[in-house]
């Protein structure tokens, strides 16, 4: 596994590159970063959806919240972000850890709680699966590492109430 792992990373950081797809992960990655990009949508969702004003703040927060529990997952796993010889990761992040992918957790937890209050929510998914997959694309996780917070976002995103 981990050695399919490697060269998935290898792969990810050597094929599909151009220029303009390196700006679009990083700005992704950036909107991700304390699950901000979530934030703003769920707000934004809020004040155009009325009636559903309360499910949309609370997957507003869900993005934090779900970034603070996966960093609570990595101190118990520990695992460094991936190193490959000449190829240096293409971003910075706030911690040395990897596993499971912040960005992923947040992004799939609060797509998934968006597509519960709204089945049109479910477009969320491709804004998830973008953003996440732009973290090995850049280095800076293991495509392990991107399936882990991925799995772990869809559960929290089940599990949360949608109102309080």
């Amino acid at each position: 596994m981990r050695e399919a792992d490697l060269k998935l990373l290898q792969l990810m950081r050597t094929r599909g590159h151009t220029l303009g797809l390196e700006k679009l992960a990083k700005a992704l990655g950036k909107a991700g970063n304390n699950g901000a990009i979530w934030v703003v949508l769920g707000a934004l969702l809020a004040l155009a959806d009325s009636s559903n004003r309360e499910a949309w703040v609370i997957c507003a927060l869900l993005g934090p919240v779900a970034i603070g529990l996966n960093y609570a997952v990595k101190l118990i796993f520990k695992r460094p972000r991936p190193v490959l010889e000449g190829l240096p990761p293409l971003g910075g992040a706030p911690s040395s850890l990897s596993f499971p992918s912040a960005h992923a957790t947040s992004s799939f937890a609060v797509a998934t709680a968006m597509t519960r209050v709204e089945p049109l929510g479910a477009l969320a998914f491709l804004l998830a699966f973008a953003l996440s997959l732009g973290r090995p694309y850049l280095g800076m996780h293991y495509p392990s590492d991107v399936l882990a917070g991925a799995l772990l976002g869809v559960a929290l995103g089940l599990l949360v109430p949608l109102s309080l």
